[in-house]
């Protein structure tokens, strides 16, 4: 696997300027998209969840509509990994009403200072924004009702830490409800170091059982696809892709393994 410094700088530099309106994720690095392409990749909100979000919130990032399946509830403190425009976290905000909090956690600046603006214009006073790594979450241990993540993990080099941290952060009971690009079939390791191809949601994305056991590993009860949609983009003789959205829920009495 290439660098852990390499990949999170691609990644990085790929957001940053999606954050500026220059380039879109998650689709082909080939063919810059028309804008139609990259929402085909099926986001899964309904129009009236998009009416009521500020404007540039949804960049069209996601892979699937975590808050919907996870259905927080009111009070609750949700934390969102990978927030990008802050679309996932308003749409939590709806949710968990004044009393609840929701935290969106990205690590490019640009993303942070984007999504805090869209709240101010949204009137969001319930959401807050942290420029973070999500293998070093900036949340304390146990605080957290809810995680969810929108097409984010699979960029990370470290995805059992990303899953350790998740467990960290939840109090026991809690869950983590994720969409998120994975592979039928094993991607070759031409592909794992193309970083394009990795910025891109594919060179990340794990094969489908490695994906669920490594959350399981963290200490999660057994995880649970919720929701699954197969792409035809990327796909080869070897492998395809597919989104899924996978719930779990850390045990309430917390004795890890």
């Amino acid at each position: 696997m290439p660098e852990k410094e390499t990949i999170t700088k691609a990644v990085k530099e790929r957001y940053s300027s999606v954050a500026t309106g220059k380039k879109c994720v998650c689709c082909d690095p080939g063919t810059e998209p028309d804008g139609d392409q990259l929402v085909k990749i099926a986001t899964g909100y309904t129009d009236t969840e998009l009416s009521q979000l500020p404007d540039g919130a949804d960049m069209g990032l996601g892979c699937g509509n975590p808050t919907s399946l996870a259905e927080a509830k009111s009070g609750e403190v949700v934390v969102d990994l990978g927030s990008g425009g802050g679309i996932d976290c308003f749409l939590a905000a709806k949710q968990v009403g004044d009393r609840g909090l929701v935290i969106g956690i990205d690590m490019t600046e640009e993303m942070i200072t984007k999504a805090r603006e869209n709240a101010r214009k949204g009137g969001f006073t319930n959401v807050e924004f942290r420029q973070g790594d999500i293998e070093h979450l900036p949340i304390e241990a146990s605080s957290v009702d809810l995680v969810i993540s929108n097409c984010v993990i699979n960029l990370a080099p470290d995805k059992d830490r990303v899953f350790r941290e998740i467990y960290r952060v939840l109090k026991p009971g809690g869950r983590l409800c994720v969409s998120d690009v994975i592979s039928k079939g094993e991607i070759p390791v031409s592909e794992r170091n193309n970083m394009e191809k990795w910025a891109g949601c594919l060179a990340g994305a794990l094969e489908r059982s490695d994906y669920l056991s490594k959350i399981a590993n963290a200490g999660f009860n057994l995880p649970e696809i919720r929701a699954e949609v197969d792409y035809d983009y990327g796909k080869t003789e070897d492998y395809s892709l597919a989104s899924v959205t996978v719930v779990a829920y850390k045990p309430e009495n917390n004795h890890h393994h």
